[in-house]
């Protein structure tokens, strides 16, 4: 009596748009956006292991930067658009107190920087003390930190899936870290595919996805 082979569960990767517009990671694949999906697709079709998903906001963020008739078709069947479960996933408390803590220290820093520029006020050239104070004032407030739903949208679904996370976001990444989702550069991104094509084993998976991303 034959018995059915037992189906493997597939692993599952989150992608941010990073991946296909960021011109300095998505040379991968593509010289453009649209060319990068197509090159994703020609390795990622090869791969029946891996499921891709990406939130429906991230994706319609996607679709402002490509040439929507250049797109394949299959696209939308390789990688599948999902909203994260916002009315039924749970998130531990402390995520609520660091974030609270974390824009306190931001809004301080914030602070002192502006203390600065009004004291170099008549020191400095204006138009050069205002690029100045602009730049240190993004830096401090900016990176680093979820500042908008798309990257809610992408920590919450592979918290959800137990997905990989595919970003070269600073913020998606450090609280990535604090709620223990797996998570890997895009510069990275291509190789880890090509593990599975290469091999053809089906629970290749590296042993550590953040120290490979950070080599």
């Amino acid at each position: 009596m034959s018995m059915k082979p037992v189906r493997s569960v597939k692993d599952r990767v989150v992608l941010d748009t990073s991946l296909f517009v960021n011109p300095e990671v998505r040379n991968d694949f593509g010289n453009s956006p649209t060319e990068a999906i197509k090159g994703f697709l020609a390795i990622a079709e090869q791969i029946p292991e891996l499921e891709f998903y990406m939130p429906s906001s991230v994706f319609s963020e996607l679709m402002n930067f490509v040439d929507q008739r250049r797109v394949p078709g299959r696209f939308l069947a390789v990688l599948k658009q999902k909203s994260p479960s916002k009315h039924e996933l749970t998130c531990p408390a402390f995520f609520l107190y660091e974030l609270i803590e974390d824009i306190r220290d931001r809004i301080n820093k914030g602070l002192r920087i502006a203390e600065k520029a009004v004291r170099n006020a008549g020191k400095t050239d204006e138009k050069e003390l205002i690029q100045g104070m602009r730049k240190s004032y993004r830096e401090a407030l900016r990176e680093g930190i979820i500042d908008s739903k798309e990257d809610v949208d992408l920590i919450l679904l592979a918290k959800e899936l137990d997905a990989l996370l595919v970003t070269v976001d600073h913020g998606a990444i450090t609280w990535a870290e604090k709620l223990g989702i797996r998570w890997l550069l895009p510069t990275k991104f291509k190789d880890y595919l090509l593990g599975f094509v290469d091999t053809g084993e089906t629970d290749l998976k590296p042993t550590s996805v953040n120290q490979a991303s950070s080599q």
